[in-house]
């Protein structure tokens, strides 16, 4: 059978793989995992070793993101692994235990899939952990970890997970300025559709879709919005308060709002981007504590490495 390791903040977890099958098809494992269900028919849990402190944490966390074997996870592998086959997130890590500890190890993108589709679903997998056991752990450790300075050599920086999280910063912010404009600008308009529509994207697509709120009735927005939105949508702007605006104006409106689409679109590939770049340059670290915080932990590091110079 296969068994999928998992490392939390607060402990080595193994799963047992149910339907391996799955495997083949990384769109229906994410699927699966979008529901804590689905996500039990996929994997359930079959042994979980606990830290009993922060530095047992800390001393596992740091031969993981060194890519080796520590002690506990050694004897935790050789009680649970006896003649399994064993899915994980790091390659190099992989190749260690099959040498020493002579368990088969596979490494792949459907396995990467599953980690994060496990990530999601993790509280509701491990029986008993609750947000409250695991972000007290998961921030210790990732202070921690930075403290040990996560013996980061400068070429494991890697310039263009800094470039790319820095890039990321920046776009959220002028996204939230830009959509903030748009609703603020077509709220002379349409005032009742800021409540009505609380997603930016949705609220930027559907002005461009609807242009003038007077012709809502004749536009078809359910590849924007849920039917019932779309319903209410149209019922507020029958009987809106807002003012009439000139075809200038709603151009310009317009304009802008395809701005906060185009960019909210970019701002989907450039997280792909790095979450694919943080799997490939530090997997072990991005199971750890996630893509984000991985990625602004190597721009830091980055940061202090530069000031060493």
């Amino acid at each position: 059978a296969m068994l999928l390791l998992f490392e939390t903040p607060a402990g080595f977890s193994l799963f047992k793989v149910k339907d391996e099958g799955k495997l083949e098809d990384v769109e229906a494992l994410e699927d699966a995992f979008s529901t804590p269900e689905g996500a039990k028919k996929v994997v359930a849990l079959k042994a979980f070793s606990k830290f009993d402190n922060t530095a047992e944490a800390l001393a596992a966390a740091a031969s993981m993101v060194d890519s080796k074997i520590g002690k506990d996870l050694k004897k935790f592998l050789k009680k649970h692994c006896e003649g399994e086959t064993l899915a994980l997130a790091d390659a190099k890590l992989g190749g260690l235990i099959k040498e020493k500890l002579g368990i088969a190890c596979v490494y792949s993108s459907a396995v990467m899939e599953m980690m994060r589709g496990v990530r999601y679903q993790l509280n509701e997998l491990i029986g008993g952990l609750t947000d409250a056991d695991i972000a007290p752990m998961a921030l210790g450790l990732s202070h921690s970890l930075s403290r040990y300075k996560l013996k980061f050599s400068p070429d494991k920086v890697d310039t263009m997970v800094v470039q790319a999280i820095g890039l990321l910063d920046e776009l959220d912010k002028e996204l939230n300025t830009y959509a903030m404009r748009v609703r603020e600008w077509y709220g002379w308009h349409f005032p009742e559709m800021t409540k009505i529509i609380a997603d930016n994207m949705q609220y930027a697509k559907s002005v461009m879709q609807m242009g003038d709120r007077a012709t809502a009735a004749e536009h078809d927005f359910s590849g924007i919005l849920d039917e019932d939105v779309e319903q209410d949508l149209k019922d507020a702007a029958v009987i809106s308060m807002g003012t009439e605006i000139s075809v200038d104006d709603l151009d310009n409106i317009k304009q802008l709002a395809d701005q906060v689409v185009s960019l909210s679109e970019y701002r989907i590939q450039l997280y792909d981007y790095l979450k694919s770049r943080m799997n490939a340059i530090a997997p072990n670290l991005t199971v750890l504590v996630g893509e984000l915080v991985g990625a602004r932990l190597i721009s830091h590091a980055g940061s202090l490495i530069n000031l060493a110079k």
